[in-house]
């Protein structure tokens, strides 16, 4: 995988509250929950709020830092800069995704509103409460943004044994993205996870179609001019990702069992068959929902 050397990336899309961390802990649902749980419920998900019942979030105690904030927009110019920077590569990425996306909702006459990338260290506050950076990335439909502390594609290699790579963190960002289409589509606001869990759930349903739709932009993403190819090896980095964050993996890995019934977002073989189903296809009606 690699970025066009004269792309020019737009850094107005992310915002980088890194070294501005408020607050030490959350309290969640009334009570502190542990990586392994929040891991569990939350990895590429949606509004912690909306599925998992969890908004009575607040911090403990608040603390601010602006020290080693970075400045995207001097060190994230072109597409020759997210080829050797991972900060830029997230904006390079972010940056394709929704040009596709744009052109897309414009080809079907429709207009596609523009979703910020709020990168964060440790935990940040937003419209849906208190994110931490155990909660893995996550899209809130309250204030249309995607949070994601860059720590998460670590704990994915060292705690999931995902394999890792450039293409994993254009999956995860594409997935949230999925989100946002959903959001701008009505499906979010249509659909009541509230008690739905299992592999045909539509919980499990909600999050599928958006892996489908991360697909969907990987099968275009060089048509936006951001990249210039997208090799076996970046497709291998993808659908790894996607197994990685399988309930069934995650279940096995933090649990020692596997307990179908309590799914939100999928086994791993769910998850790479969405996943692929919209990068053969690139196309949009492969991504319907299917549930009982």
């Amino acid at each position: 995988m690699s970025f066009n050397k004269r792309s020019r990336l737009d850094t107005s899309q992310v915002e980088d509250r890194r070294g501005m961390r408020t607050g030490t802990a959350v309290a969640v649902g009334g009570g502190g929950l542990g990586i392994v749980v929040l891991l569990v419920g939350l990895l590429l998900g949606v509004d912690p709020g909306t599925l998992m019942g969890v908004l009575d979030q607040s911090p403990a105690a608040s603390t601010q830092s602006t020290e080693d904030i970075s400045n995207l927009s001097e060190t994230c110019q072109t597409g020759a800069d997210a080829n050797t920077s991972q900060d830029c590569r997230i904006v390079g990425f972010v940056n394709s995704i929704q040009a596709f996306w744009t052109d897309e909702f414009a080809r079907r006459g429709g207009k596609y509103t523009p979703a910020q990338t709020v990168l964060f260290s440790g935990s940040t506050q937003g419209a849906c409460g208190y994110a931490a950076a155990a909660m893995g990335p996550f899209y809130c439909p309250r204030d249309q943004k995607v949070y994601l502390d860059l720590s998460f594609f670590q704990e994915l290699q060292t705690r999931f044994g995902a394999e890792g790579g450039p293409f994993a963190e254009a999956y995860a960002l594409a997935h949230e993205y999925g989100h946002h289409i959903q959001n701008l589509t009505g499906v979010l606001g249509q659909a009541n996870t509230s008690g739905s869990t299992g592999p045909q759930s539509l919980a499990v349903g909600i999050e599928l179609q958006a892996d489908c739709l991360a697909g969907v932009w990987a099968h275009h993403a060089t048509e936006t001019g951001y990249l210039t190819q997208i090799t076996k090896e970046d497709i291998v980095q993808a659908l790894d990702a996607a197994a990685a964050v399988g309930d069934d993996h995650i279940q096995s890995q933090t649990q020692g069992y596997v307990s179908p019934e309590s799914w939100t977002h999928g086994s791993s073989e769910q998850r790479q068959q969405a996943l692929t189903a919209g990068l053969q296809s690139g196309d949009l009606a492969s991504c319907e929902i299917s549930s009982s």
